[in-house]
């Protein structure tokens, strides 16, 4: 089992972004938090933790709204 991020503008469509691969959901996790911020500043507005070809969440990288 693979685990990969997949990028989304505010659109909502796919991104360009790094091409990583994790063996584990927490590696994937522990890589999105050491990253976040520079994917938010080229544009990244959500990601989606994808298992092979399911998703097990999305999560926005953007800041609450106040």
């Amino acid at each position: 089992m693979a685990w990969s991020w997949r990028y989304e503008g505010a659109d909502g469509a796919s991104v360009d972004g790094p091409v990583e691969s994790f063996g584990s959901q927490a590696d994937a996790e522990s890589w999105i938090g050491q990253t976040w911020r520079e994917l938010a500043a080229s544009g990244v507005t959500s990601v989606a933790l994808v298992e092979d070809d399911r998703v097990e969440y999305r999560m926005s990288l953007l800041p609450p709204a106040e």
